[in-house]
């Protein structure tokens, strides 16, 4: 359940209403707005809110429960969600975009492609350490070493990282590098990593499965909120159909659906989306019109000779000219990069 307090409730009211909460043993999740605050009753049943005395506390505007099953990711339960990482604000009124390559190859080439796009204007790096391929002879990625190198180019630069976990047990060892984890489509569902990261104190980005439904990618998104890390990001990849033409389907409808649903910050992933670097720029500016928080785009120095996904990748000339025309679409929606 939720409980509304009244516009600019004062302080010491809304401190009342949460220690009456863990006075009766349930957790508590507080939500503050410019003008309102809300307060999330993490386990809360049915008796709860129907003995609920709540309402009769001071500044306390309604009780509700939250009808849908992803209870934390939901709307109703809070405002939209701001998240901070190192100073970059994920889900305000900028627009992130993370770049970067698909796999990082070696040192030079991650330093070089971290001084590329921040130069054009990244405001988080990307690249794979571990890489989930389709085939067990596609490379894997340089692990602890790829996480190194990527430990380094932020040092150079600056930029968070932001780099995909697998598995419960490389946890920590990617959290040892990584500002940002990222969990892969293959591994939406991967419902022990979900709850490991549950229990991290580090955002975590969430992709959509390969044939995966909006709500079912914000039931995922709830095992890590329900492990008490409310720092959750979701991603519009594009999703399997029966069309050919592009490597999966980007469903732009996604971007507007999960943020009138969800209070989380969406960010939508052209490159996966199409998989061809012809359509990337359109799908982002679409994405950025459609209200996405933020962006994911491959930036490799070479794309024809990349070990991975360089058929979507551009080309660093290519990404700044696309960091050029999305700051103008931005504009017109009231945003920026």
């Amino acid at each position: 359940m939720i409980i509304v307090m009244k516009t600019h409730a004062e302080p010491t009211n809304i401190e009342a209403v949460v220690q009456r909460v863990e006075e009766l043993g349930y957790k508590v999740h507080l939500s503050r707005g410019e003008a309102r605050t809300i307060i999330g009753v993490i386990g809360a049943d049915e008796h709860l809110l129907q003995n609920s005395t709540f309402e009769v506390m001071d500044d306390v505007e309604r009780t509700m429960r939250v009808m849908q099953p992803y209870k934390l990711a939901s709307r109703d339960f809070s405002e939209a969600t701001v998240i901070d990482v190192n100073g970059v604000q994920i889900g305000g009124k900028q627009i992130v975009v993370m770049a970067g390559p698909c796999s990082v190859e070696g040192r030079d080439m991650i330093l070089q492609t971290a001084h590329a796009v921040k130069a054009a204007g990244a405001t988080v790096l990307r690249g794979g350490a571990f890489k989930p391929r389709s085939s067990p002879y596609s490379f894997q990625g340089l692990g602890e070493e790829g996480l190194k190198h990527l430990a380094e180019a932020r040092a150079q630069t600056g930029l968070p990282v932001i780099t995909e976990v697998m598995s419960p047990e490389d946890v920590t060892l990617v959290g040892d590098y990584t500002d940002i984890f990222q969990v892969g489509a293959r591994n939406t569902q991967n419902y022990s990593l979900l709850k490991a990261l549950g229990r991290q104190n580090k955002p975590v980005f969430l992709k959509r499965g390969i044939s995966g439904t909006i709500q079912e990618l914000l039931m995922s998104a709830e095992y890590i909120l329900a492990g008490g890390n409310m720092q959750v990001m979701v991603c519009e990849r594009g999703i399997r159909t029966y069309e050919t033409a592009t490597r999966n389907t980007f469903d732009i409808n996604a971007i507007p659906a999960l943020k009138e649903m969800s209070h989380l910050p969406v960010i939508a992933d052209p490159a996966h989306g199409t998989g061809m670097w012809q359509f990337v720029g359109a799908i982002s500016k679409a994405a950025v019109a459609a209200g996405a928080d933020g962006l994911m785009l491959e930036v490799h120095p070479d794309p024809a000779r990349a070990w991975s996904d360089g058929a979507q990748s551009l080309t660093f000339q290519r990404f700044a000219t696309l960091m050029e025309e999305l700051r103008l679409v931005a504009q017109a929606v009231g945003r920026e990069i």
